[in-house]
């Protein structure tokens, strides 16, 4: 492609995922290719796999587990939702390993993790009686408010939540967290 004239600016980045490299691994091939000798250069470059784990395979197993079978209260941590820095807390009392908050991030994403906004569901919800009130009992009431030309609204006495969490949490990805 740089032979063709194409501006590395320009290179789509589903060529980049296709080849498995960044932006900036590009520019490295480019500046191999251009200062070290061609094409045939570039059939020895080794990619640099980074430090090796502070944590074993082991402990990231364990650490998976404490994250996705515990709320975050039978951990004894304050906050509901699961942050980077409480996952870092976490892996410093668990395995003596302290990490940073960026090397955490990369670790749970690694561990199949996503940040997520969890969905709130009332602990005392009966499944059946929301079925009903669905079905038959909210269609009367707008059927009722249709009759006399008025539209149903919903409110409570304070106008406020007092469930509203504004943060996200770590959690499978693709597995959509509740919060009971």
């Amino acid at each position: 492609m740089f032979e063709a004239g194409i501006d590395p600016e320009t290179v789509p980045e589903t060529v980049q995922v296709a080849l498995g490299a960044g932006r900036s691994t590009v520019y490295r091939w480019l500046a191999i290719y251009r200062y070290g000798g061609g094409p045939d250069v570039l059939l020895n470059v080794k990619s640099s796999p980074g430090g090796p784990s502070r944590l074993p395979a082991t402990a990231i197993a364990k650490l998976y587990g404490l994250i996705t079978g515990h709320d975050r209260r039978q951990l004894h941590f304050e906050f509901a939702l699961w942050t980077r820095d409480m996952v870092a807390d976490l892996i410093k009392r668990e395995f003596g390993v302290q990490l940073a908050t960026t090397t955490v991030g990369r670790l749970l994403r690694t561990m199949g993790l996503s940040p997520q906004r969890p969905l709130r569901r009332a602990h005392e919800q009966n499944p059946e009686a929301v079925a009903r009130w669905k079905d038959e009992e909210y269609p009367a009431i707008v059927a009722a408010a249709e009759k006399v030309g008025a539209v149903v609204y919903f409110g409570d006495e304070a106008s406020i939540r007092s469930d509203f969490h504004s943060g996200t949490t770590w959690a499978p990805i693709g597995q959509a967290l509740v919060f009971i």
